[in-house]
Parts: structure tokens; sequence; C-alpha cells
């Protein structure tokens, strides 16, 4: 099943049961395939990889939202936002564990040769289009430095 029928199925059963927060994070899902789909003028599917960066932005969105209501002492409005985050991050796939990450580093670096942070990018390139869906851009960013420091 694609990713908007998968969407579709889980907004009917958050119907059904009433659920508010999950409703919400849904449609907000379904409304950023649709305006993915329309950006290129045609009803065109998107790709899986283009689906697993759409809902890591909008997982990323909201647990963004969610630290800076943290810092402002507004835990009322952080909470929906770390549900919502929940509710989407059902539909990513299994996040790599850190040693995971580490290995695939250790490999790229090997792959690319790379001696010092001047090839960081490179680094980068290669493990995160390796990691695609799976692993945060940020821990990836942090494992590389700390390698090729």
């Amino acid at each position: 099943m694609s990713l908007q029928q998968d969407i579709m199925a889980a907004m009917k059963t958050a119907m059904k049961a009433k659920d508010q927060r999950a409703l919400t994070a849904l449609r907000a899902v379904k409304s950023a395939i649709l305006l993915a789909q329309t950006e290129t003028g045609s009803q065109t599917e998107l790709t899986e990889a283009d689906e697993l960066k759409m809902l890591q932005k909008l997982v990323k969105q909201r647990k963004d939202s969610a630290a800076i209501f943290m810092e402002q002492g507004r835990e009322d409005l952080a909470q929906p936002e770390l549900e919502e985050a929940e509710v989407i991050s059902q539909f990513l796939p299994e996040a790599l564990s850190e040693a995971e990450i580490e290995a695939a580093v250790v490999a790229a670096i090997n792959q690319t040769g790379a001696e010092g942070m001047k090839d960081m990018g490179k680094v980068m390139g290669v493990v995160s289009q390796a990691l695609a869906g799976k692993a945060d851009g940020k821990t990836i960013s942090n494992i590389v430095k700390a390698k090729l420091s």
C-alpha cells in the first residue's frame, strides 16, 4: 500500500475513534502529500524517498515547535505537537541505532578516502543517501564530525 492509502486508512480509524489529535496530524500529512504532488503540475506519484523526506520534515517541524514552546514554558502547547509528531512517526521506518550509523559512517569514510574535516561534505553525501529516512541528519553530522576530527 502506498503512503497515501495508509494515511487514508489511518484517518478513517482516527475518525471512528474520535481521536482529534491523530486526525489533525494525519490531515497535515495528507495535505503535504497533495501539495507535493501538485507542485510538479500533474498528479504524479511520489517516490518512496520523497515520502520519507516529507514525513521526516513534518516530524522535525513538530519537535522543533514543541522545543520552542517548552523553552517559553508553554507545556500546554508543546504536548499536542509531540503527540502529532508521534502519530506521524508511525509511518517512518525504524530508526537506526548510533552504532549502526557509526558503522555506515566508517564505511563511507573508507569508500571516499576522506582524511579530514575538508572531506566532510563527501562523506555526508554518501551517508545521507545510504541512510535516507533511517537516520536523522543531525546525528549523522555529529558522528561524521567526531570520526573526521
